[in-house]
């Protein structure tokens, strides 16, 4: 996850990258079948939602939950569990760098993460003051994505740029203590995103790795690579 700051002490962007998730047992699930029949469609409605209602619903998640808890900058997966409710697990993804997550989910739970995202809000924005400024500020920040790379038990995922989604306009609720360090609201929100939206793996230990790179805006001068790479260590069931 990478922030863009107003100032000094205001974050004002936020790109959750590269999720990985690593299984301890050889061969406990092989994506043999073809890439589409493990992933849900941009176009599908799973568990009777929109795909992009899904994306909004994740970063409702991840930002609803105080920094001290909160699933993204945890190195070890003890917050994995964190809010988790319904048919879809939620995966974080950095700061930035690397962590290493063992994670217990229960069967029949699709998963949902993105190598690389970004979500901007009024909150966050406040020279922002329409739904067509929040949409160009998430794509904006997307399109500095430079590589997408995430393989599920070994087999590398393809096209991950057809999996490109925007939100819709969404509530954003920011709790005291949030990630940003602002003061708690409600607000609205826009994300853009490249998305990996598994079906539920058969029970036993898997691996999904998972790597996002992006320019990185925040830098001055030269603009160095923003890069988050995770390992979760994952049994189903």
């Amino acid at each position: 996850m990478k922030f863009k700051r107003k100032g000094s002490s205001q974050i004002r962007g936020i790109i959750l990258a590269a999720v990985i998730i690593g299984a301890f047992s050889p061969s406990a699930y092989e994506l043999s079948k073809a890439q589409e029949e493990n992933l849900f469609t941009t176009d599908s409605n799973p568990f009777g939602i929109t795909y992009g209602n899904w994306t909004a619903k994740w970063w409702q998640w991840a930002l609803s939950i105080p920094q001290d808890v909160n699933p993204v900058g945890d190195p070890t997966g003890r917050y994995c569990g964190q809010n988790q409710e319904g048919p879809v697990w939620f995966l974080a993804g950095t700061f930035g760098g690397s962590a290493e997550r063992t994670c217990t989910i229960p069967e029949g739970k699709a998963l949902l993460f993105a190598p690389v995202n970004v979500e901007c809000s009024f909150a966050e924005f406040p020279d922002l003051k329409s739904e067509a400024d929040l949409r160009e500020c998430a794509k904006s920040g997307q399109d500095l994505v430079t590589v997408l790379d995430v393989s599920v038990d070994g087999v590398k995922l393809e096209n991950l740029q057809d999996y490109r989604v925007q939100s819709p306009l969404f509530n954003l609720t920011l709790p005291e203590s949030n990630v940003f360090g602002l003061p708690a609201t409600t607000t609205e929100a826009v994300s853009d995103g490249n998305w990996v939206f598994l079906k539920p793996l058969p029970p036993g230990n898997h691996t999904i790795h998972s790597k996002g790179v992006s320019v990185d805006f925040t830098a001055t001068g030269t603009s160095p690579a923003f890069v988050s790479d995770v390992i979760y260590r994952m049994t189903v069931g």
